[in-house]
C-alpha cells in the first residue's frame, strides 16, 4: 500500500518526505524531496531528522 502526503512546506502531495528544520523556529517540518533541496542550500538553519516513505514493505 502507497501513502501519499502533502509537504508543510508547498502543500504538493509525496509519496516521500523529509523531516528537516529550516528556519530559526526550530520546529520540525515534512517537506518534499523539491522543497528540502531548495531549503537546504546555503541556509545556516538547516537540520536533517530522517526520511518519511510512503510504501513500505510489508
Amino acid at each position: 500500500m502507497v501513502k501519499f502526503k502533502n509537504c508543510d512546506y508547498c502543500s504538493q502531495s509525496s509519496q516521500i518526505r523529509y523531516r528537516i528544520q529550516y528556519d530559526s523556529s526550530n520546529q520540525w517540518q515534512l517537506v518534499c524531496p523539491t522543497c528540502q533541496t531548495h531549503l537546504s542550500q546555503d541556509n545556516p538553519y538547516y537540520r536533517y531528522g530522517g526520511t518519511w516513505k510512503g510504501s513500505r514493505k510489508a
